[in-house]
């Protein structure tokens, strides 16, 4: 097996330090670049239909095809790059990102768009599968579960920093200098990454790695239990607006005040849920499940409370932003020497989920309302607790 030895092998200076910590949230500003990216054209769907000349459905496959191919790219693309250095893969897939913003700005036609929306695809699975798992290997077992955290933490950022302002952006300016905007932070994130040191894969993933990890105790069950919580949460909160829409006297403004401290609340547990992840993923997960699917279904009867119901949209940020790290950590604890394998699995799932969750969200708001995109979601969310009881993955304190 290559050897792991990463930075924090360095004499103890300020400098060294401090240096695995910087190449940490490198990683994290690379999950923040993928994540505002893939959720961009979320807040331009309007003027991108228009320039474009194509509907607003038409316009909104710009979101949904980047997570269908992400969730194939995820376990694939570790297999294809099997022997390369992971440095030098996430370089190319940031790069890569860079050039699919590019194509965007500068897309004639929807097709052109869909291409570069597919490109955005493989970086989502591609960044996920690698990314995910590196924290472990930067830092002491000790900061590991911190590290991951930080991670993830680039996504909650870019829901509350990143996808506002390249909405407000190309409110300003047009939507083709909001992603013109993002190739250049793309860019600048590529040259950050550098300071990874060199990371050779731990063990080549092939496919047959992916059906042994299936097998492997607990791992299976804990995917299924990220699956029912990830799909619950998105058949909810894809249709959070209308849901919210439901409270007497709750102005445009004020939704994204509600909005806004929602996200701020998930940057928070994803902190949270890490610090606690570390100790027990498998507890922590149980914990997540039973509390957002319980926060989801109080939403339904709170539709008369503007307070009540912004305390509960601010719990379920705060509930919801510990499932990638929690997950991840759990996952890592199950099959330690296949974290790549497990994190590409768990990238897969996650974006399948994502758009199970938006699909089942959409039908049910269509024929029920949305009190019953409610209670489908809570449901969803509360069947992972059996699933994640029912694993027996390593749970134990990671001191």
């Amino acid at each position: 097996m290559p050897s792991t030895t990463s930075l924090t092998t360095a004499p103890e200076t300020g400098t060294a330090r401090l240096r695995p910590w910087a190449a940490v949230l490198a990683l994290a500003a690379a999950t923040f670049s993928v994540v505002t990216t893939e959720m961009l054209p979320v807040g331009l769907l309007t003027p991108l239909g228009t320039g474009l000349r194509v509907s607003a459905g038409t316009a909104g496959l710009a979101v949904t095809l980047p997570g269908l191919i992400a969730a194939a790219s995820a376990p694939l693309l570790p297999v294809a790059a099997r022997r390369a250095d992971r440095r030098t893969v996430l370089c190319a897939l940031l790069l890569l990102l860079t050039v699919a913003n590019l194509l965007s700005a500068l897309a004639p036609h929807i097709a052109v768009l869909l291409f570069a929306r597919a490109l955005v695809g493989v970086c989502i699975g591609g960044v996920w599968a690698i990314a995910a798992g590196l924290g472990a290997r930067l830092m002491p077992p000790h900061q590991g579960g911190r590290a991951t955290a930080l991670i993830f933490s680039g996504i909650a950022v870019a829901s509350v920093l990143g996808v506002p302002t390249g909405t407000f952006l190309g409110s300003l300016a047009g939507w083709r200098w909001a992603f013109a905007s993002l190739a250049g932070v793309t860019l600048a994130v590529t040259a950050a990454l550098l300071l990874l040191p060199p990371l050779p894969p731990e063990a080549p993933v092939r496919l047959g790695t992916f059906a042994r990890l299936l097998r492997t105790p607990g791992v299976g069950r804990s995917l299924l239990a990220v699956a029912l919580l990830v799909t619950g949460h998105f058949t909810a909160y894809t249709y959070v607006r209308p849901v919210l829409d439901r409270v007497p006297g709750l102005g445009a403004g004020t939704v994204s005040t509600l909005l806004l401290g929602y996200g701020l609340a998930g940057v928070a547990g994803t902190f949270a849920g890490g610090a606690l992840a570390a100790r027990d993923p498998r507890r922590t997960l149980l914990v997540i499940a039973a509390g957002l699917g319980t926060v989801v279904l109080l939403l339904i009867p709170a539709a008369g409370s503007l307070t009540v119901s912004a305390a509960l949209l601010v719990a379920w940020g705060l509930v919801y932003g510990g499932v990638s790290v929690s997950a991840q950590t759990l996952l890592s604890a199950a099959a330690p020497r296949a974290r790549e394998a497990g994190a590409a699995l768990f990238a897969g799932v996650f974006n399948t989920a994502i758009a199970l969750g938006a699909f089942t969200g959409g039908r049910t708001a269509d024929g029920l309302g949305p009190a019953a995109v409610l209670g489908m979601g809570g449901a969803l969310a509360l069947l992972a607790v059996p699933a994640a009881l029912s694993g027996n993955a390593t749970s134990g304190s990671r001191r």
